[in-house]
């Protein structure tokens, strides 16, 4: 999924290109490609970056503020990952 590699840049890791595709690089010598991340199905993997959006909402929207927390109270992971997802692209122009 293309949003997992645009979270895995928001989340600040380093990335090169290999046999035509992403490779990211993780803690404790990881490397993997934008198929292995699972944001969109794992709450181990989203919940960092719901914390990286709060430590970073000052620079976006209240709305998208309310979103995420709206969200997190509904407890659905694609509803939450689609809110992170429009966060992290609202963040990025507002940089």
């Amino acid at each position: 999924m293309k949003d997992n590699k645009l979270i895995a840049k928001f989340l600040g890791y380093e990335s090169y290109e290999q046999g035509g595709y992403t490779i990211f690089k993780y803690p404790e010598n990881k490397h993997l490609t934008e198929m292995d991340l699972l944001y969109h199905e794992n709450w181990h993997w989203l919940m960092p970056v719901v914390v990286e959006c709060f430590n970073k909402h000052e620079d976006t929207s209240d709305d998208l503020n309310f979103k995420l927390n709206d969200a997190l109270l509904e407890t659905n992971i694609e509803s939450l990952y689609k809110v992170v997802v429009e966060f992290i692209n609202d963040y990025n122009k507002e940089k």
